[in-house]
């Protein structure tokens, strides 16, 4: 099987390579992390004018019109850096629930604004049972006469504080697949926002929705017909976060191989004892089954194929094995990869968070026996 990329994937690749290696270094992920606002607009600028909120967006409204393994390219070089900001919960969480179930006005409204990176958006799913499941929502929207009323609070909503639009699951049947989504002007008055503190210094928010009045041409997709979209979205999620972790994992490497080849202990290279030798093996095992699989899933997205199975083995997998993977860098490094200032330590906080987010292991291992006819 051919795993190169194309002329034009590498010209992606490394473009975002070397922006980000000036823009974004570890010493910019730290600074982020303690600011308020967690990322820089300067930054966004930059990247929305070449072209990358576009990826996804197709032609006809003004994007790229490009597809999802080119969006995992470049993801993985924002694992790689670490990149802080709302470009995932905009180009991912806000677009594909608009390009899956929008129509036409909607699309013509956002996916151009989207594009040309003028507007940020997020997905507020979760809840307080914290499973993307139809029975962990419980937010509820109530029909008006001129639109619907929202009501209920949703927790660990990326990057809420900036976002302009909201796309909000809600509650409008009591059968259990009675979800539909909303799209949500941030600023609409009921609207409040509380920071999380989280982990890895990415901006979380607990929003609470209180009688939030929407019109009703901002429904998205059908009335009680959310569920299917949202698994969808889910998959594509997951896949893509993998691509982040799979970025994050060549930067790992790239941390500790160099370290066990240079690091003397009882006069020889730490890397010459079988021990280390075992853990590196095992690290690059991870690191090249972690891309194969990211590369198999996005590619079946990308050509319109079935990916279910194949998308929730590549997060099942990648969530436990990219955690070792850095685990592993830290046993063989020690203490010092634990320090603050040593950028190992980003790269565990990312894992962690990310093998939290769009379903667990066991999560995407029960979808890939279903799949299985069990």
């Amino acid at each position: 099987m051919d795993y190169d990329l194309s002329s034009e994937q590498n010209i992606l690749k490394e473009s975002a390579h070397k922006l980000l290696a000036k823009e974004c270094p570890s010493e910019f992920v730290r600074e982020m992390a303690e600011d308020k606002t967690g990322y820089s607009e300067k930054l966004w600028k930059k990247m929305a004018d070449l072209g990358w909120m576009s990826l996804l967006v197709p032609e006809t409204y003004d994007g790229s019109g490009v597809n999802f393994l080119d969006l995992s390219i470049l993801l993985s070089e924002f694992g790689y850096y670490c990149v802080p900001g709302p470009f995932f919960s905009t180009v991912v969480l806000g677009g594909l629930p608009i390009l899956t179930a929008g129509s036409e006005a909607q699309k013509a409204e956002l996916l151009p604004e989207i594009a040309a990176g003028k507007r940020k958006l997020t997905l507020a799913w979760l809840e307080q049972e914290e499973i993307y499941q139809p029975s962990g929502i419980q937010l509820t929207a109530e029909k008006t006469a001129t639109g619907f009323t929202l009501d209920g609070t949703k927790l660990f909503v990326p990057d809420a504080h900036v976002a302009d639009t909201i796309i909000c699951v809600a509650r409008t049947a009591s059968e259990a697949n009675g979800i539909s989504l909303f799209i949500v002007d941030a600023t609409l008055p009921g609207i409040q926002l509380t920071s999380l503190e989280t982990m890895s210094g990415d901006k979380q928010y607990e929003v609470c929705f209180e009688k939030v009045a929407i019109p009703a041409d901002r429904l998205l997709g059908e009335l009680n017909g959310a569920w299917p979209v949202l698994e969808e979205i889910m998959l594509k999620a997951a896949v893509a976060k993998c691509a982040e972790m799979a970025g994050g994992a060549d930067k790992v490497m790239e941390l500790v191989i160099p370290y066990v080849k240079g690091r003397k202990q009882f006069g020889k290279p730490v890397g010459a004892f079988q021990a280390v030798q075992h853990h590196c093996a095992n690290m690059l095992t991870f690191q090249d089954t972690n891309k194969f699989m990211l590369y198999q899933a996005a590619w079946r997205i990308s050509e319109g194929l079935p990916f279910t199975a194949e998308a929730a083995m590549c997060k099942a997998w990648v969530n436990e094995s990219h955690g070792k993977l850095v685990g592993l860098g830290h046993q063989i490094v020690g203490g010092l990869g634990f320090m603050e200032e040593y950028d190992l330590q980003l790269y565990f906080k990312r894992a962690r968070t990310a093998a939290q987010m769009f379903g667990s292991s066991d999560d995407h291992r029960e979808i890939v026996a279903r799949e299985m006819g069990l």
